[in-house]
């Protein structure tokens, strides 16, 4: 997402199932087993081979599912490259920073599909990002957890599609809880995804107002932890490169764990709308309490990210299988 925003971590992952929606009735876990039995190990083996490239792929990947998925559904909508024809999505000025090593991640497993015979054009762009997407949080520490497949992949993408859609670096929590809603998921659901922030950077131009120019009364954001702010104007003199790249999470930015909650406890959001989960008291219990439990917190994710893999599926109907990821057959 706009706000979702290196050494691979290697853990002991806990694997969580989460029990499908009887609604979502297309999606399965076992969806491809006739078609393309080891689609899964086809698009792990991809991602741990890119991930050793660049561990940027796994915050790239994680935050090119939440933009796809909030944008028309998870239909790989956000792949499709433009044309003079047509903006895409990915043309969005909210998308515009979403790193290239995420569609590449795809990309690569979608060639590696390809190569075999069964299950060449068998298998959406639309699950390759869902299972990748599940295999970069297990690479950083995250907890391991069964991907429903059966999507299929859009047939429309256009950049004002995109237009108040994604949450914003800003947001309190009432913006928040409304755009989530709009994909039926819950307080708890947002605060949940909101922790893909433990992962990856953020670019100094979205924090420059928090830490320069907050309100008429305060240049620093009061909320701002105060020696993570100097920290923060460090990295991010006045007259740097508003691309200048800064890590999300302070403490542990390659490890997918509960720290962002701990962080919040310490004023250490880097976004504004991270840190209001702490200042507004209707979101602190959660952060409170996942803060000190990492099991409650990962078993949240999983069932949050479940929900979220499940907004705008897409059938034979209304959607393909791509035979290029990046434009309409």
């Amino acid at each position: 997402m706009a706000r979702f925003g290196m050494v691979l971590v290697v853990a002991l992952c806990l694997t969580i199932s989460v029990f499908p929606d009887t609604t979502t009735a297309q999606l399965s876990r076992g969806f491809y087993s006739k078609t393309c039995p080891n689609v899964e190990q086809i698009v792990r083996n991809a991602v741990q081979k890119k991930v050793k490239q660049t561990f940027v792929t796994i915050p790239a990947t994680l935050r090119l599912f939440f933009h796809d998925c909030f944008v028309n559904g998870c239909d790989a909508s956000v792949m499709i490259q433009s044309t003079p024809k047509n903006k895409a999505e990915k043309d969005h000025p909210d998308n515009i920073s979403l790193a290239g090593d995420g569609f590449d991640v795809v990309i690569q497993a979608k060639k590696a599909l390809d190569a075999n015979p069964h299950c060449r054009n068998k298998v959406s762009c639309a699950d390759i990002l869902t299972l990748a997407t599940r295999d970069v949080v297990v690479g950083a520490g995250g907890p391991s957890y069964e991907v429903e497949l059966g999507r299929f992949d859009g047939l429309v993408s256009t950049a004002s599609s995109v237009e108040g859609n994604l949450p914003g670096p800003s947001d309190n929590v009432d913006k928040l809880n409304a755009l989530f809603k709009k994909n039926k998921l819950t307080q708890e659901d947002m605060i949940a995804l909101s922790a893909a922030h433990t992962l990856g950077f953020a670019h100094c131009g979205k924090v420059f107002k928090r830490i320069y120019n907050f309100n008429g009364i305060n240049s620093v954001d009061p909320t701002l932890n105060k020696a993570y702010a100097i920290e923060l104007q460090k990295a991010c003199p006045k007259n740097v490169d508003p691309r200048i790249a800064i890590n999300m999470d302070p403490v542990t930015p390659k490890t997918f764990d509960n720290t962002y909650f701990k962080n919040l406890q310490q004023g250490k959001g880097l976004f504004t709308s991270d840190q209001v989960l702490f200042t507004d008291g209707r979101s602190r219990p959660t952060v409170n309490a996942w803060a000190s439990n990492s099991t409650a917190f990962n078993r949240a994710f999983v069932t949050a990210m479940t929900k979220l893999g499940r907004v705008g599926v897409k059938n034979s109907r209304n959607g393909n299988i791509r035979r290029d990821c990046g434009a309409f057959n």
